[in-house]
């Protein structure tokens, strides 16, 4: 155990049995550095509460891209650039990131956003940071990084918690996201197929990621060469229905004509246009 770490354990215990949410993270996050992996069970007899409860600390921290969980654990790389660089480095994380500054660029000051679930949207949230515009989103990951954001205006949307931790979805949702007019939306899914069907996994998300699609003026669909054509058979609509295209090289090039094809831009982050 490292010294910092072995502190924080220490101080943690004795003067705050209950530890807060952000100090066992903070925990963990120093623990990872020092070691590079760590399983539920090591974590839990650290820090003093249930497997549950470090179960739940992970997700929240791989959803904010801070680790990567594996079975029975989580790892990620000894890195001495600091806590924003604690991401697992292999090419799907490398994707999302760049897709995310990417898209950041497409926003313009007093934009309406609408921002979907996902890690991608939660990573473009980090680059909305201290720009004048209104976001809105039913992702608590990206409640989370917009919250204390004074530059931010920040509109959470009602509905009951989803399947995918941190999401709200349902009726609730639904019927607020039809009184809502953006300006541009960003959306995100399992799968495109090669005839340009967009596709999800869970039928809570498919009907909110469908009125999110009707919601804005611009839609921009961020994508990683994973998702072609990836998973899914719930259709929430089609490449014809998309202004942009994000992704990366290595997506499926007769797919992404059909995008270009059907009017839509085509964005490769770190590649050409």
């Amino acid at each position: 155990m490292s010294t910092v770490f072995r502190h924080q354990y220490v101080y943690f215990c004795r003067y705050d049995r209950a530890m807060m949410t952000h100090q066992r993270e903070a925990a963990i996050l120093e623990r990872l550095r020092a070691v590079g992996s760590v399983t539920v069970d090591e974590l839990s007899g650290l820090l003093g509460v249930s497997g549950s409860t470090i179960r739940r600390d992970l997700e929240r921290l791989e959803l904010s891209g801070m680790l990567r969980r594996v079975h029975g654990g989580a790892h990620v790389p000894v890195d001495d650039d600091g806590p924003d660089l604690l991401v697992d480095v292999d090419d799907d994380t490398r994707d999302k990131e760049a897709i995310a500054v990417e898209a950041a660029a497409l926003v313009s000051d007093g934009d309406v956003v609408l921002l979907d679930i996902g890690i991608t949207t939660m990573r473009l949230a980090r680059h909305l940071r201290g720009r004048r515009i209104t976001v809105i989103t039913n992702s608590l990951a990206v409640l989370d990084v917009l919250r204390d954001d004074d530059a931010v205006s920040l509109v959470l949307l009602g509905g009951m918690v989803g399947q995918k931790p941190r999401t709200l979805v349902g009726p609730l949702t639904e019927e607020t996201l039809g009184m809502v007019r953006a300006d541009i939306a960003f959306i995100s899914s399992t799968g495109i197929r090669p005839d340009g069907s967009i596709v999800v996994d869970l039928s809570q998300e498919a009907s909110i990621k469908r009125r999110l699609l009707q919601a804005a003026d611009r839609v921009v669909l961020t994508a990683t060469p994973a998702k072609f054509p990836g998973t899914g058979s719930l259709r929430i609509g089609h490449l014809a229905d998309i202004a942009v295209l994000v992704t990366t090289a290595g997506a499926d090039e007769s797919t992404v004509a059909q995008c270009r094809q059907a009017g839509g831009r085509v964005i490769v982050a770190g590649g050409a246009q």
